[in-house]
């Protein structure tokens, strides 16, 4: 197994303090390695990086038309979202559609990240609600194509109709055979693939004909950068960065995904440390690399050249991209 590659370092004064490391792949649209640091077969979970993937059954199933989903839901569906107002009202408004209630999610109750609505509910003696976990649209999609399917609730059940369609479309994308799943933060089973698969399959996203479901989905992201995070945080900031022209997706343990329809390019990388500093300094830096994100855009600056300052906003060091990314 070939190491894992620098991604970025820590500056503290003259002292290089840390150095963060990984894994990263871009692939073309025929799946194949356009350039790679560290090991394109390491074995990796992608995390919330493959919701689009999981996402996938609900169009091509036919679910989301018969529901008449929109481009919000689909982007829910992609979502790791805030648990904001903006967030909480749209899948509250979806799972009204559906007639169901919170009680019928399976992804736990999850405090909310968005500081007013969180001040609000403990004002007011409230706890927090599946609603407000970040999975929540994910997780309105599978209760969408569960009742197209005419399938039981316990749709996290590996072997539920549900997730036995998620596997296909991953083994799909990725075209590889998954070696197996771990349960992901939401209950969910998230399956395991190569670095270099996950790329193919995000190229596979961005080649795409308009009309796929691929496409519809990254589409959704991009228009609604907002909804699929929130903001603040790195995939909302850098997808508005490029100009909507790139899909973008966080993962849990320091993963990321990108998705760049006209240069029809797919992206995935690992921080093998498992920190979100390093993998949102990680993607900055290879969406530079293309020429897809402004490098003195104050998002990039956000997680590459970043100034690191204490508590009394004295400036203490930087974060820096490694050699080799940029």
């Amino acid at each position: 197994m070939t190491a894992p590659h620098p991604f970025a370092e820590i500056w503290r004064g003259p002292f290089l303090e840390s150095v963060h490391s990984g894994h990263a792949v871009i692939c073309d649209a025929k799946g194949e390695i356009v350039e790679a640091w560290g090991d394109p077969t390491v074995t990796v979970l992608p995390r919330s990086s493959s919701k689009m993937i999981q996402a996938l059954p609900l169009l091509r199933s036919g679910a989301a038309k018969s529901h008449g989903l929109g481009t919000e839901q689909l982007a829910l569906a992609c979502a790791s979202h805030e648990g904001a107002p903006i967030h909480v009202e749209k899948v509250g408004a979806w799972m009204k559609d559906l007639g169901l209630s919170d009680d019928a999610f399976r992804c736990g109750a999850q405090e909310t990240r968005d500081r007013g609505l969180l001040e609000a509910q403990i004002r007011a003696g409230e706890s927090p609600c599946q609603i407000h976990n970040n999975c929540s649209g994910k997780h309105a999609g599978f209760l969408t194509l569960a009742r197209h399917l005419g399938a039981g609730p316990e749709y996290v059940d590996p072997d539920h109709p549900v997730q036995r369609a998620c596997l296909d479309a991953f083994e799909d994308v990725t075209g590889e055979t998954s070696p197996g799943f771990g349960i992901d933060g939401c209950s969910a089973p998230n399956p395991a693939a190569s670095l270099h698969g996950i790329a193919r399959a995000m190229a596979r996203f961005a080649a795409a004909p308009e009309d796929s479901a691929e496409a519809q989905l990254h589409q959704a992201m991009r228009l609604h950068p907002e909804l699929v995070a929130g903001e603040g945080r790195a995939c909302t900031e850098l997808m508005r960065a490029t100009g909507g022209k790139v899909a973008l997706k966080t993962g849990a343990e320091g993963f990321f995904i990108a998705i760049w329809p006209e240069r029809k390019i797919g992206i995935a990388l690992k921080a093998a440390c498992g920190t979100t500093r390093a993998a949102e300094a990680a993607i900055a830096a290879l969406l530079v690399r293309l020429g897809a994100l402004d490098a003195n855009h104050p998002a990039t600056l956000k997680r590459i050249n970043a100034p690191i300052r204490n508590w009394r906003g004295t400036e203490t060091g930087i974060l820096k991209p490694a050699a080799g990314l940029l």
